[in-house]
Formats: C-alpha cells, sequence, structure tokens
C-alpha cells in the first residue's frame, strides 16, 4: 500500500526513535542504522527504512510519482532481482532505492553516449580543414557531464564497498533479524540473512563497476579522438606551411632574375636597346632562370623534408622444396655410407 503523510520533523523522528540529526539530510550519499532503522541517503533520495514500511521523504519536489507508483510497488511486493524467496522487507526496500539510483545512472549514460559518439565522428572527420567550434562546445559540456556521472559512479561505489568491508554494519542492516524472534530462528536455521544482504550489496557493486568501466572507456575514446583531431590540424597547418615556404622560393625566384628586367629598365643607354630581338631574349631568360632556380629549391625542399622511404625488404625464400632435396640427399648418403660399412665388414 502506497500512501502520502504529511508530519513536522520533530513528530517523525519521535515517532521513529531516531535523533533530530537522523533527519537532517544533506546532499551526501551514505547507508546507515540507527535504533532498527536504516537510513538511506542517495544525494536527492532520502529514505528510511523500517521492517515494516518505506519511508521516502520530500519526495514531491524530485518527480519521482512515476517510480513511486508504477515500480516501487511490484519491487515491493518481491518482484526484485535476487529476491528468489521470501525474505524481509527491508531487503526488498533497500533493493528497491539501490536499483533505481543504479538505473538513473545507467540512464544518464545511454544520453550522453551517443551524443558524445556523434561529435566524435563529426571532429575526427580527415577531410575537415578546420574544426567546428559548435561541435567542440557539445563536446566540452558532454565531458564535463561525463566527469560528473563519473564521480556519482564512484561516490555510489565506495559507500556501497564501505559497508561490504564491515560485517557488523552488515549485520545491522538485517533489521527484521533483530526485531522478530521468528526471523531470528529462521535464519539460525539455515538462511543466512547477513549473507543475502553481502549478495545483493555486492551485485550492485559489480553493476556500479561495469557502469564505471563504461564511462572510463567511453572517456578514453573522448581522449583518443582529442589526438586524432591535433594530429589533423598539424596535418593541414604543415600543407599550408608548405605551401607558403613554396611559393617564397617562387617569389625568390623571379625577384633574382627580375634584377636583369631592373637593370634594363634604367635610363641609361647602351647598344642593346637599339635590337629588337634583345627584349624577348631577356624576357626568356628570365622566366627560363627563374624557373630553374625554383625547380631547384623544390627538389632541395623535398630531400630535407619528405620522410625517406624505408628500406627494400628482400622477400623471404621459400624452403620447402630446398628442405626436402637437402633430406633426401642425407637420405641417399647415409644409404650410402651404410652400404659401404655392410661392404667393409664383408670384405673384412
Amino acid at each position: 500500500n502506497i500512501f502520502m503523510i504529511e508530519k513536522k520533523k520533530t513528530e517523525l523522528y519521535q515517532e521513529l526513535g531516531l535523533q533530530a540529526r537522523d533527519l537532517r539530510f544533506q546532499h551526501v550519499m551514505s547507508i546507515a542504522t540507527r535504533n532498527n532503522r536504516i537510513i538511506m541517503r542517495m544525494e536527492f533520495l532520502k529514505a528510511v527504512i523500517t521492517p515494516e514500511f518505506l519511508l521516502i521523504l520530500d519526495y514531491r519536489n524530485l518527480s519521482l510519482e512515476h517510480w513511486l507508483l508504477n515500480e516501487l510497488a511490484s519491487q515491493l511486493a518481491g518482484e526484485g532481482q535476487l529476491v528468489t524467496y521470501s525474505l524481509p522487507f527491508e531487503f526488498r526496500a533497500i533493493e528497491a532505492i539501490l536499483q533505481y539510483w543504479i538505473s538513473k545512472l545507467q540512464g544518464r549514460l545511454n544520453t550522453l553516449q551517443p551524443q558524445i559518439l556523434e561529435t566524435l565522428e563529426a571532429l575526427v572527420d580527415p577531410k575537415l580543414l578546420s574544426v567546428d567550434r559548435s561541435k567542440l562546445h557539445i563536446l566540452l559540456q558532454n565531458s564535463k557531464s561525463l566527469s560528473e556521472l563519473e564521480t556519482d559512479v564512484k561516490v555510489f561505489k565506495e559507500t556501497i564497498l564501505e559497508i561490504l568491508d564491515e560485517e557488523e554494519v552488515i549485520e545491522e542492516l538485517c533489521v527484521s533479524k533483530w526485531t522478530d524472534p521468528q526471523v531470528f530462528e529462521e535464519s539460525t536455521s539455515g538462511i543466512d540473512h547477513a549473507e543475502e544482504m553481502e549478495l545483493l550489496l555486492e551485485n550492485y557493486y559489480r553493476q556500479a563497476e561495469d557502469l564505471l568501466n563504461e564511462a572510463r572507456e567511453l572517456r578514453v575514446l573522448i581522449d583518443d579522438s582529442e589526438s586524432i583531431i591535433f594530429i589533423n590540424l598539424d596535418s593541414h597547418r604543415n600543407v599550408m606551411m608548405r605551401l607558403n615556404l613554396q611559393l617564397t622560393m617562387g617569389t625568390f625566384s623571379v625577384s633574382l632574375f627580375g634584377l636583369i628586367g631592373v637593370a634594363f629598365g634604367m635610363n641609361l643607354e647602351s647598344s642593346l636597346e637599339e635590337d629588337p630581338r634583345i627584349f624577348w631574349l631577356v624576357t626568356g631568360i628570365m622566366f627560363l632562370g627563374s624557373g630553374l632556380i625554383w625547380r631547384r629549391l623544390l627538389s632541395f625542399l623535398g630531400q630535407h623534408l619528405d620522410p625517406p622511404l624505408p628500406p627494400h625488404v628482400p622477400a623471404v625464400l621459400k624452403k620447402s622444396q630446398p628442405a626436402a632435396g637437402r633430406m633426401e640427399t642425407k637420405t641417399s648418403l647415409k644409404g650410402e655410407t651404410f652400404g659401404l660399412s655392410r661392404s667393409t665388414l664383408t670384405n673384412q
């Protein structure tokens, strides 16, 4: 049965047998016990678990109505992930909250993963000469969200690990074992509730570990893609620098032989300007000399900037046929040797 109540905090902690500091929930993550009451803090999700009921505090501001009405009821009825037989109520309540939180973390990862992959695919394209800044801004936001998700998963995993390291805390989480004598007798007769609680927590610890590994793989993919982006940008930058160097060499070549035109352009009289063929001769020498010098400079640039070719590795000779020939030769020689030995012995 799910119902809503409104009470003051003073009345609530007096009724539950708790202290005022126990209901002073902060934005942290912890699981603790107090006076046979389990107090769970999952950041904004705050709950108190008793052997009879599960109390979710301040749920209306957290948009939890769908989970409370549609999912929580079936889980508390015994349809949890690890509940294979009838276990006390607190097992199902703890499992329901842990399942909700791990599902929420998984949903955040499922939302981020396609966005990050789509952005990286657009940024790593080698055909792009420049990087789209809007894509980089989206990647920065997604990377920040991924870092926040990794932090939340780590805190969730460490919270469960702290409980798994303390056997006394695991025993205290089995509150029905200490409040109901019949439950205690059943636990001593074959059902170890502490072991079941440990298995329950280990299951969600493994799920958190798998979720953290997926987030780390996505982080490594982002780092590798950033390296590829930098390599592509460096490659395009090198192409532009080489083109600039080639144009500079061409300008130098033309300027060097342009001195001839400058010399003839001076207001000095000589006998050469009277010849009608001297203009085409000087122009041809200028263009031909500039072209030869530019070509020489380009070959010099190619020799010093282009990577050397790998050394030629000769093909490995096939050894099957020669090996067979050698084997046949050894066999024949061996036979001849044996024949010679026999003949020698016979003669002796």
